[in-house]
């Protein structure tokens, strides 16, 4: 596996019940785009979440109101880490610790006062909590504008040093640090020089990345650009969506660098050409419906669906089984190795009945 071979060595760090960092797997982060104050609501996507696969949730902690759902949330049975989120005021970050938090997500440099910064941190050491830097463009602090003139890489790195430095001058060292853009190439830098001068756990992910295919292709290049190099601890993809629909991405990133095998079914199938004599396209659209239908989706194997000989067994060598297209017919193969012949309109069914049985 290409990530733990070179993975960056950084601190552990316990959330909840899910430890970030070390040699802990890489772990799967959303957020909740409810009404905090909604319990029964903000349950519900939780609840949505987790079954999708989502390792830490993060709620929006904007009132004390907010605060209260939090306490609610456990007492339903969330056993999911509920991170809390925090801007501006320092006593909603201590309120959620009290109220039962598993993390907490400041902006140091938007809290306040050090001694702000103080009783937060007191708060989270007392009641055994992490503290979640989280720096984005929009969160830097004056001095460093002034500086840099910009919200570039290297400010948004000397933000997330610096205020890690001021939380251990505190005496608090249950650090995780995360720094976002909308940049993807400043969020990778940013992620680098980092890596190279801290020890602590790293939370990936492109902020503000859009709808659904511009924000998985930002992803993927910055998120899959740092985890291919070894850096990075968790992670969440941002969409402007159902958070829901943010776990899937998340894992297909992993997946396709062999972090995780909780990616599913590694669906490989070439691009077509004019060598290609089925309609691949449509079959390969019917394939994935059929399998999320068959419940085979989750399984952890590697099926191709190739267009032509060309592309066939020779290409798709290393998949455990797959299909590639003649003329209305199709040949299935496994581990390399051709099994018989199909009906073009039967391959999809007869596909899916072999893969069951690999189960």
């Amino acid at each position: 596996m290409i990530y733990n071979e070179k993975r960056r060595k950084s601190r552990e760090i316990k959330v909840g019940g899910i430890k970030i960092g070390g040699t802990s797997p890489v772990s799967v982060q959303s957020m909740t785009n409810t009404d905090t104050r909604d319990a029964l609501a903000t349950y519900a996507q939780i609840k949505a979440l987790a079954e999708a696969g989502c390792d830490i949730v993060r709620l929006a902690i904007p009132d004390e109101e907010s605060v209260l759902t939090i306490t609610k949330l456990k007492n339903m049975g969330v056993d999911v880490p509920i991170v809390a989120d925090i801007h501006y005021s320092h006593k909603l970050a201590v309120a959620a610790a009290e109220a039962g938090a598993d993390k907490i997500r400041i902006n140091p440099g938007n809290i306040g006062s050090k001694d702000k910064i103080r009783e937060v941190a007191s708060a989270c050491k007392y009641h055994g909590i992490p503290i979640r830097i989280g720096v984005n463009s929009g969160s830097l602090e004056k001095h460093l504008l002034e500086k840099y003139g910009a919200p570039t890489a290297e400010a948004l790195a000397e933000s997330a040093l610096y205020n890690a430095a001021l939380l251990e001058e505190l005496d608090f060292s249950d650090i995780i640090i995360s720094v976002k853009a909308s940049d993807t190439y400043s969020m990778i830098e940013a992620n680098r020089a980092i890596a190279k001068a801290t020890v602590y756990p790293l939370h990936l992910g492109v902020t503000e990345a859009g709808a659904r295919i511009k924000a998985a292709v930002k992803s993927s290049v910055g998120i899959g650009a740092l985890l291919s190099e070894g850096i990075g601890d968790t992670v969440r993809v941002s969409l402007t969506e159902d958070p829901v629909n943010e776990i899937s991405l998340a894992y297909d990133i992993l997946s396709s660098l062999g972090i995780t095998e909780r990616g599913g079914l590694n669906i490989v199938s070439c691009p077509t050409c004019g060598r290609t004599g089925i309609d691949l396209i449509a079959l390969t659209e019917r394939f994935e419906r059929e399998a999320r239908a068959a419940g085979i989706d989750k399984m952890n194997i590697k099926v191709a669906l190739m267009g032509c000989a060309v592309n066939g067994p020779g290409e798709a060598l290393d998949a455990d089984i797959g299909i590639a297209g003649g003329k209305g017919e199709v040949l299935l193969f496994k581990g390399g190795k051709t099994v018989r012949k199909l009906k073009e309109c039967d391959a999809v069914l007869e596909l899916i009945e072999e893969i069951k049985k690999m189960k």
